[in-house]
């Protein structure tokens, strides 16, 4: 097995007040998912998993960088890749969209496909 760095993750209100000091969030689920249900928040990158190695240096070193995707595991293996890439200043969002969408938080599209997805063992996450 390969070393691994161990990458901080955070919930999506700690994401929420982050984005308020000036995070920059890296959606990295695939284009027609974020067409369907997108985070509205002012920043924010696309960059779908399936083209991540030959664009992650779209994304700034010099600022916060949070990673999302749907569920939190896409975005936790881009995440990883940063770091391994010299990335320092790079954080996962847990639970992704799904959770975020539970929250109430602004989003722009149709979230009826995640409402009442919660499942597992922390509802009392942030």
């Amino acid at each position: 097995m390969e070393n691994q760095t161990l990458v901080k993750e955070i919930c999506p209100t700690t994401t929420l007040g982050r984005l308020k000091e000036g995070a920059l969030l890296v959606d990295v689920r695939e284009r027609d998912e974020v067409a369907a249900l997108a985070y509205d928040v002012p920043n924010i990158i696309n960059i779908p998993l399936s083209e991540f190695e030959e664009r992650y240096n779209e994304v700034p070193k010099d600022k916060d960088v949070i990673m999302v995707c749907k569920g939190g595991g896409r975005s936790l293996r881009a995440a990883g890749f940063l770091i391994n890439h010299g990335y320092t200043n790079v954080i996962n969002m847990q639970h992704g969209i799904t959770r975020w969408v539970e929250k109430g938080f602004p989003t722009k599209g149709d979230a009826s496909s995640i409402k009442g997805g919660s499942s597992c063992c922390d509802t009392s996450g942030c």
